[in-house]
């Protein structure tokens, strides 16, 4: 024992003279300074949590400890007590093993607008003025109109046109650099244009090689979209290793995806060894930094108490942020449409391999091209017609949008006399696109013509149109009229407007009753804007009771109903191809944001004997368990954890034992369908028992 104290002591001598010794170095030796030294002042200052919609602060992440290293009680009760500091100050004994966290990256001051010195010019060495007048237009800013060279100029009095004082912002050498910045930037719209509108595979390869080429000049945009594609093998060959080294490389440049990423990476092990406390950090700085995805998966952590303490609070705090941005916009985000959002395939991999095409939800693509093809012979119903219509108005089922052949199979159907294309054509107009102009006018005559004829969709158009008058003047009187209409066939959006209108008092007096009770049938519908208005009032306690349970559920629902959920679709195509380690890897980050069925699918493809080749062969059933424990969890079916023990300290694979040979052998793997819809899966010494729902 007097041995190992003395040890210790030599080792802090040593430890301290060495210090002494680095401090008594010039500045310009010490070739790694101490960062974060340098920048926590800063840190605290400019990196303050965002304010949620009701004020609260945004929880990024609390004490966590990774599995190897589960505090002592004493300790986690020192790691509370010091949480609300704003400095912890880390203990650590000599000869303790520690984990190496990674430090964010300091964030970058705001620095004061600089007004530049002109170089060359008829004023040179005088200073820029702003705004100045050139040609009877006020600039704010150097500019390069004029010059035929691209270069920045401004001039140093107010009135150019009159005193003809003027100087070049920048050198030559910064001119050529900016312009090949614009150049990278141009290069880089481009392919993601090409990407987001083609859908031949060869096109999309081509476009993800020209981000390789822009990505290695450095630009990081096209980095971390070669990166990601690099992950998930998207129309690139995947390579884990590739790019975490990316995102390491991104992530010090202080990027929010590539930090997310690398969390992603140390949650899943891949290509890297597990630990879910630089899971949790880097999460939080993807966060921090505005990342949604960090704050999906942030909130799923927290209301499932994964590798975290359980907070319904914090998962609220993230979910109700990723939620205001999905429903954003004037009420509705680029992620959904006005008729409630498109459509979120959730195809579990294990009915669809017993049942194959029963459960995918999903028109078979021959099926759509016959359709398609009847529809343009003219030989269709127009029932069909619309169909195909609403198909591609909103994406889905394997359909991508497509406005155009959305208005063609509508205008296609309401000639031949059917209420609901004209409807559909009048919601066109109204809304306008790209293809089809914004058009109050031509809405309003589809609305009405379809209203006559006893359609809902036409009559909640009209209410709409009265509503907020467009196309004519606002009557409240007449907006209720059409949407009782409407929400009396049971039409959504007319359900949600009532709704809306009862909740604000708007043409009625304000009943939070009756907006419950009609949010709860639009939500019924699946209608995203219902699911998270219900949200916001279970999280307020107003006109119900407050439940943060509740809350949590319904704004988890409208985040799972981002953009990101097309990813779903993705790894299902990776499935089909026969790629299971691209579509585990997608399933996976879907899993880690959340997703029951990306949980149960992860499960099944490290079930399958013949499954994914990331993962040791060693690794993959305790992986498996997890994920099916984490599904399950979310399932219908009661999760009991062992007694005396947390559920976020269950949840970690690193602490499951390998089940062995003859234990997997009796491992019974069916599932009842209807009924209770779940059954014991699982009883193991090393694990616990639970139910695993379909």
């Amino acid at each position: 024992m007097k041995t190992t104290r003395t040890c210790q002591l030599l080792i802090v001598v040593i430890f301290l003279s060495m210090g002494t010794a680095a401090a008594d170095l010039p500045a310009e030796e010490n070739e790694v300074p101490d960062v974060k030294q340098n920048t926590e002042g800063e840190e605290e200052e400019e990196q303050v949590p965002p304010l949620g919609p009701l004020g609260e602060r945004v929880v990024a992440g609390q004490s966590v400890y990774s599995q190897e290293e589960t505090p002592a009680p004493e300790e986690a009760g020192q790691a509370q007590g010091e949480q609300g500091h704003e400095e912890p100050q880390e203990f650590v004994v000599v000869g303790e093993e520690k984990e190496d966290l990674p430090d964010q990256p300091p964030p970058p001051k705001p620095k004061p607008k600089e007004i530049p010195v002109v170089i060359g010019g008829t004023a040179a060495g005088e200073p820029c003025v702003f705004p100045f007048l050139f040609l009877g237009k006020e600039y704010a800013d150097c500019t390069t109109e004029g010059r035929r060279d691209g270069r920045l100029w401004c001039a140093t009095t107010y009135d150019y046109d009159r005193d003809k004082k003027w100087g070049f912002c920048e050198t030559e050498e910064q001119a050529e650099e900016r312009r090949q910045a614009e150049e990278m930037e141009e290069q880089y719209q481009s392919a993601v244009r090409m990407i987001n509108t083609t859908n031949r595979r060869s096109q999309k390869r081509e476009a993800y090689e020209r981000l390789l080429k822009i990505s290695g000049k450095g630009h990081t945009k096209a980095s971390e979209k070669v990166a990601y594609a690099m992950l998930f093998g998207d129309y690139m060959a995947q390579n884990v290793t590739k790019a975490k080294d990316l995102f390491e490389k991104l992530a010090l440049e202080g990027s929010p995806k590539a930090q997310m990423a690398l969390g992603f990476l140390y949650a899943a092990g891949l290509g890297v060894n597990s630990s879910q406390a630089k899971a949790l950090v880097y999460y939080t700085f993807g966060a921090l930094g505005g990342n949604l995805v960090a704050h999906m998966i942030l909130g799923y952590r927290y209301w499932g108490g994964v590798g975290v303490p359980q907070s319904c609070e914090s998962a609220l705090t993230h979910y109700r942020l990723v939620a205001n941005h999905v429903q954003s916009l004037s009420s509705v985000a680029n992620d959904v449409s006005l008729t409630g959002g498109s459509a979120v395939q959730r195809i579990r991999l294990l009915d669809e391999v017993e049942n194959p095409g029963s459960t995918s939800s999903m028109l078979e693509e021959d099926l759509i091209q016959y359709y398609q093809f009847l529809a343009e012979k003219g030989d269709i119903q127009a029932q069909v017609g619309v169909g195909l219509g609403q198909l591609h108005l909103n994406g889905g089922r394997g359909v991508e949008q497509n406005h155009q052949r959305a208005y063609e199979y509508f205008n296609q159907a309401a000639n031949a006399g059917n209420t609901h294309a004209m409807a559909f054509l009048g919601k066109m107009y109204s809304e306008g696109s790209e293809f089809v102009p914004q058009n109050n006018e031509t809405a309003l005559q589809y609305f009405k013509k379809a209203s006559e004829l006893g359609n809902p969709v036409g009559q909640s158009g009209l209410g709409m149109a009265y509503l907020y008058g467009r196309g004519v003047p606002v009557n409240y009187e007449l907006a209720l009229k059409y949407f009782q209409k409407a929400a009396e066939q049971g039409w959504v959006d007319g359900q949600l407007q009532l709704g809306f209108m009862y909740y604000n008092g708007i043409g009625v007096k304000r009943d939070y009753k009756q907006a419950l009770k009609y949010f709860n049938l639009a939500s019924q519908a699946g209608h995203i804007l219902a699911y998270y208005n219900l949200a916001q009032m279970h999280a307020t306690g107003t006109g119900v009771m407050r439940s943060c349970h509740t809350a949590v559920e319904l704004f988890k629902n409208v985040c799972e109903r981002g953009r990101w959920s097309e990813r779903l679709m993705t790894a299902y195509g990776s499935f089909k191809d026969g790629d299971m380690d691209a579509a585990l890897v997608q399933y996976l980050l879907l899993a880690e944001q959340g997703y029951e069925v990306a949980q149960s699918n992860v499960a099944f493809i490290l079930d399958q004997t013949e499954g994914s080749r990331i993962f040791s062969e060693n690794e993959t059933y305790p992986r498996a368990l997890l994920h099916w424990t984490r599904a399950a969890a979310q399932g219908e079916c009661s999760h009991t954890p062992p007694t005396g023990q947390n559920r976020h300290d269950t949840d970690e694979w690193s602490r499951i034992s390998l089940p062995t040979e003859r234990t997997l052998a009796k491992t019974p793997l069916h599932f009842l369908r209807g009924g209770q819809n779940c059954l014991e899966k699982i009883k193991n010494p090393a694990m616990y028992s639970f139910c695993l729902c379909s």
